[in-house]
Protein backbone atom coordinates (compact mmCIF):
# COMPACT_ATOMS: atom_id res chain seq x y z
CA UNK A 1 0.00 0.00 0.00
CA UNK A 2 1.24 3.49 -0.81
CA UNK A 3 1.92 6.22 1.78
CA UNK A 4 0.32 9.68 2.10
CA UNK A 5 2.23 12.33 0.15
CA UNK A 6 1.70 14.89 2.98
CA UNK A 7 2.31 13.03 6.23
CA UNK A 8 3.75 9.66 5.15
CA UNK A 9 1.00 7.64 6.85
CA UNK A 10 -0.04 4.39 5.10
CA UNK A 11 -3.04 5.00 2.87
CA UNK A 12 -6.28 3.11 3.35
CA UNK A 13 -8.94 2.14 0.80
CA UNK A 14 -11.12 5.06 2.02
CA UNK A 15 -8.36 7.64 1.55
CA UNK A 16 -8.21 10.41 -1.04
CA UNK A 17 -7.56 9.47 -4.67
CA UNK A 18 -4.77 12.08 -4.90
CA UNK A 19 -2.40 10.10 -2.69
CA UNK A 20 -3.27 11.69 0.66
CA UNK A 21 -4.88 10.35 3.81
CA UNK A 22 -8.32 11.63 4.86
CA UNK A 23 -6.83 13.77 7.66
CA UNK A 24 -4.51 15.64 5.29
CA UNK A 25 -7.20 15.97 2.62
CA UNK A 26 -9.71 17.38 5.13
CA UNK A 27 -7.13 19.76 6.60
CA UNK A 28 -6.65 21.37 3.20
CA UNK A 29 -10.37 21.73 2.47
CA UNK A 30 -11.82 25.14 3.26
CA UNK A 31 -14.45 25.25 6.00
CA UNK A 32 -17.89 25.65 4.39
CA UNK A 33 -19.34 29.14 4.67
CA UNK A 34 -22.27 27.94 6.80
CA UNK A 35 -19.82 26.39 9.31
CA UNK A 36 -17.70 29.55 9.26
CA UNK A 37 -20.80 31.58 10.13
CA UNK A 38 -21.64 29.17 12.97
CA UNK A 39 -18.09 29.41 14.31
CA UNK A 40 -18.09 33.21 13.96
CA UNK A 41 -21.48 33.45 15.70
CA UNK A 42 -20.29 31.22 18.54
CA UNK A 43 -17.14 33.29 19.02
CA UNK A 44 -19.17 36.51 18.87
CA UNK A 45 -21.61 35.14 21.48
CA UNK A 46 -18.75 34.12 23.79
CA UNK A 47 -17.15 37.55 23.47
CA UNK A 48 -20.49 39.27 24.14
CA UNK A 49 -21.14 37.08 27.19
CA UNK A 50 -17.66 37.90 28.52
CA UNK A 51 -18.25 41.63 27.94
CA UNK A 52 -21.67 41.43 29.63
CA UNK A 53 -20.11 39.62 32.60
CA UNK A 54 -17.43 42.32 32.92
CA UNK A 55 -20.09 45.07 32.80
CA UNK A 56 -22.12 43.27 35.45
CA UNK A 57 -19.07 42.97 37.72
CA UNK A 58 -18.26 46.67 37.19
CA UNK A 59 -21.86 47.67 38.02
CA UNK A 60 -21.83 45.52 41.16
CA UNK A 61 -18.52 47.03 42.24
CA UNK A 62 -19.85 50.57 41.75
CA UNK A 63 -23.02 49.68 43.64
CA UNK A 64 -20.96 48.32 46.56
CA UNK A 65 -18.88 51.51 46.59
CA UNK A 66 -22.04 53.63 46.52
CA UNK A 67 -23.59 51.67 49.38
CA UNK A 68 -20.37 52.02 51.39
CA UNK A 69 -20.42 55.78 50.77
CA UNK A 70 -24.11 56.02 51.67
CA UNK A 71 -23.45 54.31 54.99
CA UNK A 72 -22.23 57.60 56.37
CA UNK A 73 -21.81 58.62 59.98
CA UNK A 74 -25.13 59.46 61.63
CA UNK A 75 -25.22 61.34 64.95
CA UNK A 76 -28.06 62.60 67.09
CA UNK A 77 -25.76 65.33 68.41
CA UNK A 78 -24.37 68.30 66.48
CA UNK A 79 -20.74 67.52 67.29
CA UNK A 80 -18.47 64.72 68.48
CA UNK A 81 -15.00 65.07 69.98
CA UNK A 82 -13.26 62.99 67.30
CA UNK A 83 -15.04 64.48 64.26
CA UNK A 84 -14.05 67.75 62.64
CA UNK A 85 -16.92 69.19 60.59
CA UNK A 86 -15.48 71.15 57.66
CA UNK A 87 -18.73 72.15 55.93
CA UNK A 88 -22.44 72.15 56.70
CA UNK A 89 -24.26 71.48 53.45
CA UNK A 90 -28.02 71.46 54.09
CA UNK A 91 -30.86 69.94 56.06
CA UNK A 92 -31.91 66.53 54.76
CA UNK A 93 -35.09 64.63 55.52
CA UNK A 94 -36.54 61.22 54.84
CA UNK A 95 -40.11 60.05 55.32
CA UNK A 96 -41.34 56.48 55.52
CA UNK A 97 -44.97 55.45 55.91
CA UNK A 98 -45.64 51.89 57.01
CA UNK A 99 -49.03 50.23 57.11
CA UNK A 100 -50.05 47.74 59.72
CA UNK A 101 -52.02 44.94 58.12
CA UNK A 102 -55.23 43.67 59.65
CA UNK A 103 -53.55 40.77 61.45
CA UNK A 104 -51.02 43.05 63.12
CA UNK A 105 -53.89 45.37 64.06
CA UNK A 106 -55.88 42.49 65.48
CA UNK A 107 -53.02 41.17 67.62
CA UNK A 108 -52.02 44.69 68.69
CA UNK A 109 -55.64 45.26 69.78
CA UNK A 110 -55.57 42.04 71.84
CA UNK A 111 -52.26 43.10 73.41
CA UNK A 112 -53.79 46.46 74.18
CA UNK A 113 -56.60 44.76 76.15
CA UNK A 114 -54.58 42.08 77.95
CA UNK A 115 -51.27 43.97 78.16
CA UNK A 116 -47.82 43.01 77.01
CA UNK A 117 -45.58 43.76 74.09
CA UNK A 118 -46.63 43.52 70.45
CA UNK A 119 -43.72 42.06 68.50
CA UNK A 120 -45.46 42.76 65.19
CA UNK A 121 -45.78 46.47 65.96
CA UNK A 122 -42.21 46.61 67.28
CA UNK A 123 -40.90 44.96 64.11
CA UNK A 124 -42.80 47.44 61.96
CA UNK A 125 -41.41 50.36 63.96
CA UNK A 126 -37.85 48.95 63.76
CA UNK A 127 -38.15 48.41 59.99
CA UNK A 128 -39.47 51.94 59.50
CA UNK A 129 -36.58 53.40 61.53
CA UNK A 130 -33.97 51.46 59.55
CA UNK A 131 -35.54 52.47 56.25
CA UNK A 132 -35.82 56.13 57.23
CA UNK A 133 -32.19 56.30 58.40
CA UNK A 134 -31.01 54.62 55.20
CA UNK A 135 -33.02 57.10 53.12
CA UNK A 136 -31.59 59.96 55.20
CA UNK A 137 -28.02 58.77 54.53
CA UNK A 138 -28.86 58.39 50.85
CA UNK A 139 -30.15 61.97 50.71
CA UNK A 140 -26.95 63.18 52.38
CA UNK A 141 -24.82 61.23 49.90
CA UNK A 142 -26.70 62.76 46.97
CA UNK A 143 -25.91 66.31 48.15
CA UNK A 144 -22.23 65.46 48.64
CA UNK A 145 -22.09 64.89 52.39
CA UNK A 146 -20.29 62.11 54.22
CA UNK A 147 -22.13 62.44 57.54
CA UNK A 148 -25.45 63.52 59.03
CA UNK A 149 -25.52 65.23 62.43
CA UNK A 150 -28.34 66.37 64.67
CA UNK A 151 -30.60 63.52 63.56
CA UNK A 152 -34.16 63.64 64.89
CA UNK A 153 -36.79 60.90 64.49
CA UNK A 154 -40.49 61.74 64.74
CA UNK A 155 -43.21 59.07 64.69
CA UNK A 156 -46.72 60.06 63.60
CA UNK A 157 -49.81 57.86 63.52
CA UNK A 158 -51.88 58.48 60.42
CA UNK A 159 -55.33 57.58 61.72
CA UNK A 160 -57.13 58.95 58.65
CA UNK A 161 -55.29 56.40 56.47
CA UNK A 162 -56.30 53.41 58.56
CA UNK A 163 -53.56 52.27 60.83
CA UNK A 164 -50.39 53.61 59.31
CA UNK A 165 -47.28 54.89 61.00
CA UNK A 166 -45.17 57.59 59.43
CA UNK A 167 -41.61 58.20 60.51
CA UNK A 168 -39.85 61.45 59.61
CA UNK A 169 -36.08 61.56 60.01
CA UNK A 170 -34.23 64.85 59.65
CA UNK A 171 -30.69 66.06 60.18
CA UNK A 172 -27.91 68.26 58.83
CA UNK A 173 -25.78 66.90 55.99
CA UNK A 174 -22.13 67.79 56.64
CA UNK A 175 -18.63 67.09 55.38
CA UNK A 176 -16.20 65.81 57.96
CA UNK A 177 -12.45 65.29 57.75
CA UNK A 178 -11.57 61.71 56.95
Amino acid sequence: MPNCKSCGQRLDVMDDEFGRCLDCANADKPVPVSNQNNITDAVRRQRQEAADQEQLQARRSLEREKIAAINAIVLTTETAPNLNITKRIEIVTAECAFGMNIFKDLFAGVRNVVGGRSKAVQKTMRDSRRMALYELKKEAYEVGANAVVGVDLDYVELSSAGSMVMLVASGTAVLIEE
